[in-house]
């Protein structure tokens, strides 16, 4: 039985700073952008429609006054809550296209009322070029709630966005594995004191994204299901630089995928949300091309032939968690997932579906495979499937970050 992914926009930029005095954050525009590339057609997706965030108006707010705009993001994250949750009912698999990283607040709100429904807890994967851990126990005053969102969704932060509906905290600590932080982010060490369980870039990329997906699987037996959140910014500037903070330091685009493909190779996985990426900074369309294509063929596993429904584990006994300094207790890890996309191996098309009109989901992209460099060791290249391989000139430039 095939999973069906329900897209959902979530256009909203109340979570980040202007730019300038006289404009606003462009990531609102990123959900338009990415359907304009044939996102729900290649994926074969039911359409879950868009929910309008609130006008962007910080009128005058000023550092030391909270959150800007927390009645609007606590309002809209409840009516996200709504809509995640109305898709999970149907069987399907969300995919939330933001905005910016406060509609995280949204997705959690709707895990927490879903892991009180199932009697469990839920767990939340969170990969970030940026903590986002900053809160009033570890900086002098908060503002933007894409810089403060798993602060928020963990509980810290002001009653108004961390405790929506009388919930606090949305997910647990222990219950939390972050991935693709740089390795000098500034709030590492808070996050370690926490007992949060981190892989920085230079720790995921020495272990595979592959075998990465795995341990992270492990680190959440305990829940009966997770999240995944997805900011761009974890991708190396130098090949997507179209975010409000790019950080040198990040991964490479075939990483992501096949990170992304291992999280969700699996029934454990409720969903994904993509956040931070800025139309504003792509004029020609090519990085917004490159995420449909990394997206597409990452979520490949949850509608491949075999997959399931979504389901949700029983509820375990809950262990309490480690406090500050102890050690993480050693748990059995979950069976070793389908394998995950390697290269040189094939990436299908997700082709349209036989029992519905297939002008339904319209003409589908190209098929494409990876492929090893003949010219550099350790990186992928992605060609069409069937297609002669182009030659390269030895010493011919060429884009993108190497894989380790």
């Amino acid at each position: 039985m095939m999973r069906r992914i329900a897209v959902l926009d979530a256009p909203t930029n109340l979570g980040l700073r202007p730019p300038t005095a006289s404009s606003v954050p462009g990531c609102g525009k990123a959900p338009g952008a990415l359907r304009d590339h044939g996102l729900l057609a290649r994926l074969r997706a039911r359409d879950a429609g868009c929910l309008t965030p609130p006008r962007y108006d910080p009128g005058d707010w000023r550092p030391g006054d909270g959150v800007c705009h927390a009645p609007e993001i606590a309002v809209y994250s409840a009516a996200l809550a709504d809509r995640i949750g109305a898709i999970i009912d149907r069987g399907e698999f969300p995919l939330l296209l933001g905005g910016d990283c406060s509609v995280l607040l949204g997705s959690a709100l709707a895990m927490h009322r879903l892991g009180e429904a199932v009697g469990g807890r839920i767990g939340l994967v969170f990969v970030d070029g940026h903590s986002d851990f900053r809160h009033p126990g570890n900086a002098s005053y908060v503002g933007a709630a894409a810089g403060e969102d798993l602060a928020l969704v963990t509980g810290r932060g002001q009653p108004d966005l961390a405790a929506i509906e009388g919930r606090r905290p949305y997910f647990r600590d222990v219950d939390v594995v972050v991935l693709g932080i740089r390795a000098q982010d500034e709030y590492r060490l808070d996050l370690q004191a926490a007992g949060i369980t981190t892989r920085p870039v230079p720790a995921l990329r020495a272990e595979g994204a592959a075998r990465t997906a795995q341990w992270a699987h492990e680190q959440l037996v305990d829940c009966a299901g997770y999240w995944v959140h997805i900011d761009v910014d974890v991708l190396d500037p130098a090949v997507m630089p179209a975010v409000d903070a790019p950080d040198a330091g990040g991964i490479a685009f075939a990483e992501l995928e096949i990170l992304l493909a291992g999280l969700v190779d699996t029934p454990h996985c409720l969903g994904v949300e993509l956040t931070v990426f800025d139309p504003d900074y792509d004029p020609d369309g090519a990085y917004a091309s490159e995420i449909v294509n990394t997206v597409v063929a990452g979520l490949a596993p949850v509608v491949a032939p075999g997959a399931v429904p979504p389901r949700l584990l029983p509820a375990t006994p809950v262990a309490p968690a480690p406090r500050a300094g102890e050690a993480r207790t050693e748990r059995a890890p979950l069976p070793a997932p389908a394998a995950v996309p390697a290269p040189a191996v094939a990436v299908e098309p997700i082709g349209p579906d036989p029992t519905e009109d297939a002008a339904a989901d319209g003409d589908l992209l190209a098929a494409e495979h990876f492929t090893a460099d003949p010219l550099t060791p350790g990186r992928l290249r992605r060609v069409p499937t069937g297609a002669d391989e182009p030659a390269t000139e030895p010493g011919a430039a060429r884009s993108g970050i190497d894989i380790a």
